[in-house]
């Protein structure tokens, strides 16, 4: 009798391998380059890695299969691209902006904001949005940058003339307030709730990348069986009773003004009042959340759960990219002090005379720190990593990827691609000059993506890490303590160290 439920377990299985793999879809996908398959199990030296085994294997595959590879995990089969030109032709096109099944693992938690939507919704949503990031909204958040870069230098000042920074733990906390005090209209003044977030953030990323390299957690009702479901679930509350709050809060403010602000974004004619909010007394910024409550109230346009996600959307991609782009930018300057001092020099010339108060012309004039800070995120990209869902056959430069495929774009190995940045490795800001980046091709750097899906804060983003390190530069020197060279990657949903990253910082007498 075992011998008979073997034999039939095996027709079974090798049924199931014969539909996958020699279909016209299976046919295609094995045309291309790629690491050995093995019957059922598909590539079996990515199955069970760890975050960091994970990372390391990517890049070997990439430089071992480039331009791209295929990588089979049992019925799952993703395309890497690791060149611009095929980056190009996906991230350009309006036919594959729906992100791929891997980001299903973040709708318990991110659900269908801007970040995971698609089609009308993400339209929709983008639009409503996109108001939010203008120039002339932009402009009103100078001087809450300006604050944070003030709180930033005042916390390292109390540690004494030396201070050591673990820098991601230390800048989280600014970046998190940032993007809370802008984008959401709220301070936080919880002395812990910021940890709080961090640490149940730092745990649901931890769980969402333990479960993409183990196929049998795929299941969410499986997941949650497991001690790494029951983790993730527990963290979650936390992000969303986080953003509960902060929503309750701003609705409860309108409701006790009643509504005299939403109005104006309706009505932008209307003249703005000074209201009290019991935090501060001035002329109330509308933010984000203003924009998203007054869509609700006044058109109908989102509900809720609607709010809620774009809530949770906005936090995550708002401060925990920053801080790593903050993190990286210091790093780089600590490790090369020529350029540390030329950037210090032109921060300093733009704040000498201006008694440590400068506004956005300031910010933007200051060329070759954008510079640095460009060339960290080429080395660097805060999202490293971005996937799509391929709904029709989309033919690359030398490749036909069928539908039903899941394309993974590799960041950060365009980013260092030999083929389109000489010497890679070497931190190098002029490689920005303006008529460098003219002959560069365009999608060989692309740390805020590309096409109709890019990043719809990178304008927020470049202007607050400029601000924040204007003010560094202006009151520190930087002296590296851990290399660049030494650090160890770990895959995660941003670029993560698996070990602290520390720099000192030493006053300016």
């Amino acid at each position: 009798m075992i011998f008979y439920i073997l034999i039939i377990i095996a027709i079974v299985l090798g049924i199931y391998h014969v539909s996958i793999h020699y279909s016209r879809h299976g046919r295609l996908l094995n045309k291309l380059p790629g690491p050995p398959i093995f019957p059922i199990i598909g590539t079996l030296e990515i199955l069970g890695l760890s975050a960091t085994e994970i990372w390391n294997k990517a890049r070997y595959l990439g430089k071992t299969y480039y331009p791209l590879n295929k990588l089979w995990l049992a019925h799952y089969c993703s395309v890497n691209i690791f060149n611009p030109y095929d980056a190009e032709i996906l991230l350009s096109s309006m036919k594959h902006i729906e992100k791929s099944h891997l980001y299903d693992f973040l709708h318990p938690w991110l659900n269908n904001g801007l970040l995971t939507s698609t089609g009308k919704k993400w339209q929709t949503r983008r639009k409503m949005l996109t108001p939010t990031f203008h120039f002339s909204v932009l402009h009103q958040f100078v001087d809450i940058f300006m604050e944070q870069g003030n709180n930033l230098v005042e916390n390292l000042k109390s540690q004494g003339d030396e201070s050591e920074q673990n820098l991601v733990h230390f800048f989280t906390k600014y970046t998190l307030n940032t993007i809370c005090e802008t984008a959401m209209g709220t301070s936080l003044l919880e002395t812990n709730i910021d940890n709080t977030y961090r640490n149940a953030l730092k745990n649901v990323s931890k769980q969402l990348v333990y479960r993409l390299a183990r196929p049998w957690l795929f299941p969410t009702y499986i997941f949650k069986l497991f001690p790494s479901g029951r983790s993730f679930m527990k963290s979650l509350s936390v992000l969303h009773n986080f953003s509960y709050k902060i929503i309750k809060a701003k609705k409860e403010y309108h409701e006790k003004t009643e509504n005299v602000h939403l109005k104006s974004l309706i009505n932008p004619d209307t003249e703005l009042i000074t209201l009290d909010d019991g935090l501060r007394s001035k002329k109330k910024r509308m933010a984000m959340l203003d924009h998203l409550i007054a869509a609700q109230r006044f058109g109908g346009q989102i509900n809720d759960d609607g709010i809620r996600e774009e809530v949770d959307t906005f936090i995550f991609e708002g401060h925990d990219t920053t801080a790593m782009a903050m993190c990286f930018s210091v790093l780089m300057l600590a490790e090369h002090k020529d350029i540390q001092n030329r950037a210090r020099k032109e921060v300093d010339d733009v704040f000498n005379g201006k008694n440590g108060q400068i506004h956005m012309t300031e910010i933007q004039g200051l060329n070759y720190l954008e510079q640095c800070i460009k060339e960290t995120l080429r080395l660097y990209p805060s999202v490293p990593f971005i996937s799509r869902e391929i709904k029709e056959d989309l033919q690359l430069t030398h490749h036909l990827i069928p539908a039903g495929t899941s394309a993974h774009l590799h960041i950060y190995d365009i980013h260092r691609d030999v083929n389109f940045w000489p010497n890679p490795e070497k931190y190098d800001p002029d490689r920005f000059l303006p008529e460098k980046m003219q002959i560069r091709h365009p999608f060989s750097y692309i740390p805020f993506s590309g096409g109709p899906r890019n990043c719809i804060g990178q304008k927020f983003a470049m202007l607050e890490l400029k601000a924040l390190m204007a003010h560094l530069l202006h009151n520190f020197t930087f002296e590296p303590i851990d290399n660049s060279r030494d650090i160890i990657f770990t895959a995660d949903l941003v670029i993560r160290a698996a070990t602290p990253i520390r720099v000192k910082f030493i006053t300016r007498k």
